[in-house]
Parts: C-alpha cells; sequence; structure tokens
C-alpha cells in the first residue's frame, strides 16, 4: 500500500501559509468593492460604476498575485507544509468562484460558463481524493496552469465590462472589449474541459477497480520471493517500455538515486539499445554527494532531513542538469531496516522527475523488507519517467 506521508516542518503558521489565508479573507473585500453600494457608505456618491469596476478589477488583480508570493515563499525558505498543500488551491478556487458568481449576480456573464467551471473542479476534486486514499499524486499539467491564467484574465476582462451597456446585438459584437472578452473566456472553458479530461485519462487506471488492486498490489508486495520475483518480471518490462519510448521520441533520460544505489541506472541500461537514450546515473548515497554533485542545499539537508520533497525536487532538477538529459528522476528514501525518522517510518520514499518544462516529486510509503522497498522504488520511479516521456 502507498500512503502519502506529510513532509513539512512542523510549523504550521508560516509565511506562505499566512499569506493564504489573507488572500482568502481579502476575496470578501473583493464581493464588497463589487457587490455593495460602498460609494454611498463612504459618502464618495461621485464615484461611477466604471470606476468601481475598475477599482474591483484592481483588487482581484492583486489577490491573484498573492499565489506566486505565498509559493515563492514557501518552496525558498523550505516551508511547503501539508496546510500550504490544501488551502493554497481551495484559495484559488475560492476567489475565481466569488468573481464568477459576482458577475453572474450583476448579469454581466451568463450562468453556464460557471457551470463548467465549478463542474469541473467538483470533478477533478474527487479525482484527486480517490487518487490520495492510493497514495497517488495526479500532477497538473500545463492544461491546468493555462486555464487558471486564461480564467483570471477573462474574470478581469469581463469587470472592466461591466460599466459598457449596448442597444442591439449588432452593437456589442463589434465593440473590442466585448469580443475580447468572450475570446478569452472560450478559450480559457475549452482548456477548463482539456484539464479535467487529461485528469480522467491520468487517473483512469485508479478508477477501475481490478486496475487499482493491481496496481496496489504491484506497489505493496512483500518479501515472499514468488512476489520478489513478479516485481522484477515487472521492473524489467518498465525499463524496456521507458527505453522504447525515449527513442522513439528522441529523448534522453537520467537518474539520480539515493536508497536505491543505482538500480533504476542498472536495469535500464540492461535493456538492448539503452545508449541511444540513457545518459547515465548519480549515487548520492550520503548527504555530502548530494549537495556537491547535484546542488542539493545544505540548509535544506540540515532542517528536512534528506527524505523530503524538496531534496527530491533538487536531486531531479540536479541530475537533469549535470548529466544534460531531457527527463530525470530521483528517488532518496528509507529502505530499512533501521533508519526510521519521526514521521518517516521504514518504507517512506519520495520520488522526484524533472523536465525542462516542469519539476515535481510525490511520497510514497512501501511495505515489506528492505529488498521490497527497494524494488518497489525502482518500479514506481521507471513508470514515473514513462509518464514524463509522454509529453515528448
Amino acid at each position: 500500500m502507498t500512503t502519502i506521508q506529510p513532509t513539512a516542518p512542523d510549523k504550521l503558521w508560516t509565511p506562505a501559509n499566512i499569506v493564504t489565508l489573507i488572500r482568502i479573507c481579502l476575496v470578501s473585500v473583493f464581493v464588497l468593492a463589487i457587490l455593495s453600494p460602498w460609494p454611498e457608505w463612504v459618502g464618495l456618491p461621485g464615484i461611477t460604476m466604471e470606476a468601481k469596476c475598475v477599482i474591483a478589477a484592481g483588487i482581484f488583480i492583486l489577490i491573484s498575485c498573492t499565489d506566486w508570493i505565498d509559493g515563492y515563499l514557501a518552496r525558498s525558505r523550505g516551508e511547503v507544509t501539508d496546510f500550504g498543500k490544501f488551502m493554497d488551491p481551495l484559495a484559488d478556487k475560492i476567489l475565481v468562484t466569488a468573481a464568477l458568481i459576482a458577475l453572474v449576480e450583476l448579469a454581466v456573464l451568463p450562468g453556464w460558463p460557471v457551470l463548467i467551471i465549478l463542474a469541473r473542479e467538483f470533478i477533478v476534486s474527487g479525482i484527486r481524493m480517490v487518487a490520495a486514499s492510493k497514495g497517488t499524486v495526479i500532477a497538473a499539467s500545463w492544461y491546468g496552469k493555462a486555464k487558471t491564467v486564461f480564467q483570471i484574465i477573462a474574470i478581469v476582462l469581463f469587470l472592466l465590462k461591466d460599466s459598457l451597456t449596448f442597444t442591439t446585438a449588432a452593437g456589442a459584437f463589434t465593440n473590442p472589449m466585448f469580443v475580447l472578452s468572450w475570446t478569452v473566456m472560450v478559450i480559457a472553458l475549452i482548456l477548463t474541459v482539456m484539464s479535467m479530461l487529461d485528469y480522467l485519462v491520468k487517473a483512469r487506471h485508479l478508477l477501475k477497480g481490478s486496475a487499482g488492486a493491481k496496481t496496489a498490489k504491484a506497489a505493496a508486495p512483500s518479501a515472499a520471493p514468488t512476489e520478489i520475483a513478479a516485481l522484477q518480471k515487472a521492473i524489467d518490462e518498465q525499463a524496456r517500455i521507458v527505453v522504447e519510448k525515449a527513442t522513439a521520441a528522441g529523448a534522453t533520460v537520467a537518474t539520480a538515486e539515493s536508497l536505491t544505489g543505482g538500480l533504476i541506472a542498472a536495469m535500464l541500461t540492461s535493456v538492448p539499445g539503452s545508449s541511444a537514450s540513457v545518459r547515465g546515473g548519480i549515487v548520492s548515497y550520503v548527504n555530502e554527494v548530494k549537495a556537491e554533485l547535484l546542488g542539493v542545499s545544505e540548509d535544506v539537508l540540515a532542517r528536512q532531513g534528506a527524505v523530503d520533497e524538496l531534496v527530491a525536487l533538487q536531486m531531479a532538477r540536479g541530475a537533469l542538469r549535470e548529466l544534460g538529459s531531457d527527463v530525470s528522476v530521483a528517488v532518496t528514501g528509507i529502505a530499512g531496516p533501521t533508519g526510521a525518522e519521526p514521521g518517516k517510518p521504514v518504507g517512506t520514499v519520495w520520488i522526484g522527475c524533472a523536465t525542462a518544462k516542469k519539476t515535481h516529486a510525490a511520497c510514497h510509503h512501501f511495505e515489506g523488507g528492505r529488498e521490497a522497498v527497494r524494488l518497489q522504488t525502482v518500479l514506481i520511479a521507471l513508470r514515473t519517467m514513462e509518464e514524463a516521456l509522454a509529453s515528448f
């Protein structure tokens, strides 16, 4: 069985989390700015509806920008917390939902685009819950990031369009602001649907009962010789798939390994023809090697330990950089039988993956003895590499 373990510092009220909570609180300020008759409340009846919409748009942009701030603070300070991972995307959804409902309330935007956007959020949240229950983290694709950007731009444009009135349909469709607002909104809706479908495709094996059961069994075998043999067979096949896909795509792969001690690279190079796509691997079994060869922050290693999300991310980026590959995977964890730490039992493994476009990591907890944990890590790392190659 694979489960997600907490990896954050024991501090809850980090600067990043505080910024996230401030962003949520500021949503009410935005709603008041756009919907309430606040100019009359403060004795400024001269503020027109157009000026009011511009002010509300400015507040919305300001709140949206704080999303970058809390993310930067969390990563740069090594304070990525489970609370932040949960609240940060929730804050974004609250802001976008509040803005869309406000636009519907003002009769600036019809209800159907809002239904599409909210339906996507409910469906994706459900998929993530299923994935989390099975110990899998589904990485967000560029569709999801692009749809967020286009949704924010569309909302700002519709807020600015709110002050415009059209006496005829022809007048509306010949107005540049009207056309631009709806063009961006349509693009946002298309990306919204595509990102939802992307999540469904990535989670299709989790949504099938039998497939999910097989995956769970493969991910966490006991130390029985027959099951170890089956796992080794799965690794051989997975290594072949990775090499074939990398070669077909003209991409190169590399590894940065700690607990597996070079097993991932060994399995890749055991495939005939692997020299066309495998650049090599770095075995960084001790922290000094992680820091000196892969560029892992010594401060992070000292504060968080080697078994940590940031370490896996930095190891993956280091392998990508030092070995000049297109895709890299990194593994750091506790194979046992000793080495367990508070919150990090034996079997805890972080697997990172890096490409030129993105870097992500997922935490797993594998059951079984030392050999079983190491082999399971190899298998999941190879699967992670295969998923990354799909974008080439």
